[in-house]
């Protein structure tokens, strides 16, 4: 099969470490007095070597997915969500490596990303942003307003300056979590044999109008490999190889929605629950098909996490109480931009 996957190649490269650094901040763009939307989204530009017109201001680089989610109902007993019937909905996502480059070589985005949009009967939809890192760096808008300062690259340079990269780290201990679990998970070999996780927490209901606090994940069936020599020298690996995958069939992860126990921490980003908390297999999601991000579905969908479906409803995460502001900030420059051509 002919290795078909055109880039924008006079756009530079982004940053290996700026790519680590900010990855993930589509899932978590934050919208606050001090910084507001616009400063982060500036900042996020300036990290990724300048604005890309025309793509998004981070995980730049991705590809359009569809296909369908078949529940098995199991999950009805924490949500009355409509996708959480026992039945089969559409789907359009996106997936993507961290970056705000679309040109960068997939091996410089070392976090993977999963974007969706279940699409049920009565007309809801639930939106999914997830992240191959369990964890986010930073817990408040202001430690990522500072995250991004520190990751800026030096005049005359490709990289953050080093001092300002460890002085930012020793006054957020926070962040030590997401750098150990990024050491022990290597950047995986494909889209296809990696969990996302949802990272924050949110808040399910069912019927009976109980609430339990939840997070979620989407594991795969093909078991996770690293990222080899090899592909570490194919810039374009992560989407041939899904292309490849499909060809072969449909590929799958299952919806795992562990449920918190009292006490655990359900406002802090970086904070994981610990092992052996019960856990739904929900359904299934299948995917069958991968379009170009240029002109496929998933072009112009935000993949706003905080669009739910009744059912399920956001946290007490500051992180999340003002994405919807800088996710409306990101998707302006970029229809401006498509306008303006």
């Amino acid at each position: 099969m002919k290795k078909t996957f055109p880039l924008q190649k006079h756009l530079r490269l982004s940053f290996a470490l700026a790519a680590a650094v900010i990855a993930g901040t589509c899932v978590w763009l934050l919208y606050s007095p001090s910084p507001s939307a616009v400063q982060i989204v500036d900042e996020m530009e300036a990290v990724a070597g300048g604005a890309h017109p025309g793509f998004r201001r981070n995980h730049a680089k991705g590809l359009c997915i569809s296909g369908h989610f078949e529940s098995n109902g199991n999950a009805t007993e924490v949500s009355h969500a409509g996708v959480l019937q026992r039945g089969t909905v559409p789907l359009i996502g996106r997936l993507s490596a961290a970056g705000g480059d679309p040109a960068q070589a997939d091996a410089h985005g070392m976090i993977r990303s999963m974007a969706l949009r279940l699409a049920g009967a009565a007309g809801d939809a639930w939106y999914m942003a997830m992240n191959s890192v369990p964890v986010f760096p930073v817990n408040t808008p202001e430690g990522l307003y500072q995250q991004l300062r520190a990751s800026m690259p030096t005049y005359g340079d490709n990289v953050p300056d080093p001092e300002k990269m460890q002085a930012f780290k020793r006054a957020h201990p926070e962040m030590r979590p997401f750098e150990q679990w990024l050491a022990a998970h290597p950047g995986s070999s494909g889209f296809d044999n990696t969990t996302y996780y949802s990272v924050n927490a949110f808040r399910m209901i069912n019927a009976q109008g109980q609430e339990r606090f939840v997070r979620w994940s989407m594991v795969p069936e093909i078991p996770y490999k690293a990222m080899t020599a090899a592909q570490r020298g194919d810039p374009d690996f992560l989407a041939f190889g899904l292309a490849t995958q499909l060809e072969q069939g449909p590929v799958r992860w299952h919806l795992i929605i562990t449920l918190a126990d009292p006490g655990d921490v359900t406002t802090d980003a970086t904070v994981r629950w610990p092992e052996g908390r019960r856990q739904i297999d929900a359904g299934v999601l299948v995917i069958d098909d991968q379009q170009s991000q240029v002109d496929g579905a998933c072009r112009d969908i935000d993949f706003n996490p905080l669009e739910l479906p009744s059912g399920i409803q956001p946290s007490d995460d500051p992180l999340l109480l003002a994405r919807q502001a800088a996710y409306a900030e990101s998707h302006r420059r970029r229809a401006e931009e498509e306008s303006a051509h």
